[in-house]
């Protein structure tokens, strides 16, 4: 009977010290050793050591990314598509005898030298960049180059066709895809897309990935992050010579979400060309029925001009829901006079108070509210190291899901894994920041175990994730947009 006692009181303090461990995770298991060791009954059960806080972010997504009650059957997403040809882009521009001067930002590219001079300008910063490129010739001897390179890569490229594709990779969805489809993306496009066979034309439009590793160098240039300079000579995309048929395809497929992206390949259009195609974008989006949620994903622009009439000829109002990263966010503030516009750019980390000061000011001033009768209620903010889902209060559900599936896919996709492997993975989020800048905001201190933290501000509510960032990413293209995609297929919209 002592025996028993014995081996029972022992399984009992087994079972305590293993809640210990669950409790309190960061605690030692030398430490829980020790203890044991002091009570004298037996050679110490083999606690585990210390969880690192990568591995106990991950554990903590994993329990708080769940299904939304109801969710899309149908999604429908143009206008932009093409084939992103991947390369490295020193090797490339080395290729073309081309060596690193003096790094210079050009809002339009008209030549091999404005190339080099733009591709070091942002490879110094370690950001990501998106150029049209105004000479075809030019273009089209860079492109077959760097397409017979042998390293080059052929992918699914533009937002659309880069959205459409990752909501495919669900088997219970249909994907609708419109956009300028030529053979080689038509070929590389998930089984699970329906293209219109007025999407489908003879040539592929083809855009240039020149990507660098962090740490990179050439000249007196040194990547500080790995990403990528983005250009073309794109005419379809850049006049969204598809968005009729995008409209007009609506009818017949009857989607429950709709996704708009493109817009921002309008830089190198005339000023009022742009102006005519926006009231045309805002015409056509009218006419989709209403209690049908569309979700607008911007890209990198330079024209001031251009994102300023996105923002105010009712564009913003149209929509339902924003995706956007810091470069976007902060040239969006600068355009249309908003807060911390006279920063001209983010040093290092984007402040998450500054942030939220924005995505408050976009929701406030655009978005839906008593007196205005706007469809914007959500924005989904990324950047490199965490994500804001920012949401006008009674319009989303499982936004806390949402904003860490798509921190999460941030981690898979960039490390080309099925599921995050903790060790190739890092935490760079700050570890505490303010939640405004603007007014008096709380203090925030990083917790992995519960990563996604909430607050609340005159009736819009804020949910922020760190994002595990890959220390050695394969492919940093696309990631935005996978980004958004995954944030909206775990997104619920209440029905008006």
């Amino acid at each position: 009977m002592a025996m028993w006692r014995g081996s029972a009181c022992a399984g009992f303090l087994a079972l305590a010290v293993g809640c210990v461990f669950l409790l309190e995770p960061e605690l030692p298991g030398s430490a829980l050793r020790s203890f044991w060791s002091s009570l004298r009954l037996g050679p110490a059960p083999v606690f585990p050591g210390p969880v690192s806080p990568e591995g106990r972010l991950v554990a903590a997504w994993d329990a708080l990314i769940v299904q939304p009650a109801r969710r899309w059957r149908r999604v429908a997403v143009g206008v932009n598509a093409c084939v992103d040809v991947v390369i490295s882009g020193v090797k490339l521009l080395q290729a073309l005898g081309l060596s690193p001067g003096s790094g210079r930002d050009h809002a339009v590219l008209h030549s091999k030298s404005d190339l080099e001079e733009a591709f070091v300008h942002f490879m110094g910063k370690g950001a990501a960049a998106e150029r049209f490129f105004s000479d075809k010739k030019t273009f089209h001897d860079i492109a077959q180059a760097a397409s017979e390179f042998p390293e080059a890569q052929h992918y699914v490229g533009g937002n659309a066709a880069l959205i459409g594709q990752r909501f495919a990779a669900s088997a219970d969805l249909k994907v609708l895809l419109c956009g300028p489809i030529g053979p080689k993306l038509h070929e590389l496009l998930d089984d699970n897309v329906f293209v219109p066979p007025e999407s489908l034309q003879e040539v592929d439009e083809f855009h240039l990935i020149l990507e660098y590793v962090a740490g990179e160098e050439w000249g007196p240039f040194k990547a500080p992050h790995a990403n990528r300079f983005i250009f073309s000579h794109d005419l379809s995309n850049g006049a969204m010579n598809m968005l009729e048929v995008f409209v007009s395809s609506l009818e017949e497929f009857q989607p429950d979400l709709v996704v708009l992206s493109g817009l921002h390949m309008m830089e190198g259009q005339s000023k009022d060309f742009q102006r005519k195609r926006l009231l045309e974008v805002v015409t056509s989006i009218s006419d989709i029925p209403t209690g049908i949620p569309v979700h607008l994903e911007l890209a990198s622009m330079t024209n001031r001009e251009l994102m300023s009439s996105i923002v105010q000829q009712q564009v913003f109002p149209a929509v339902t829901s924003l995706g956007l990263n810091e470069q976007e966010l902060l040239f969006l503030s600068q355009s249309a006079s908003g807060p911390h516009a006279s920063l001209s750019s983010w040093d290092g980390v984007p402040d998450v108070g500054m942030v939220s000061d924005i995505l408050f000011w976009i929701l406030k001033e655009h978005g839906r509210s008593k007196s205005r009768s706007s469809d914007l209620t959500r924005i989904h903010f990324h950047t490199l190291v965490y994500h804001i889902l920012a949401t006008v209060d009674g319009h989303w559900a499982n936004q806390l899901a949402a904003v860490a599936a798509g921190a999460r896919v941030a981690g898979t996709q960039a490390c080309a894994t099925e599921t995050i492997d903790a060790s190739r993975v890092s935490l760079r989020a700050p570890q505490e920041f303010m939640t405004s800048h603007s007014e008096s905001g709380s203090k925030i201190v990083l917790n992995p175990n519960k990563p996604v933290v909430e607050w609340h501000r005159e009736g819009i509510t804020f949910h922020f994730t760190p994002v595990l960032v890959c220390k050695d990413p394969v492919r940093t293209v696309g990631l935005g947009d996978a980004i958004s995609a995954e944030g909206l297929f775990y997104s619920e919209v209440h029905p008006d």
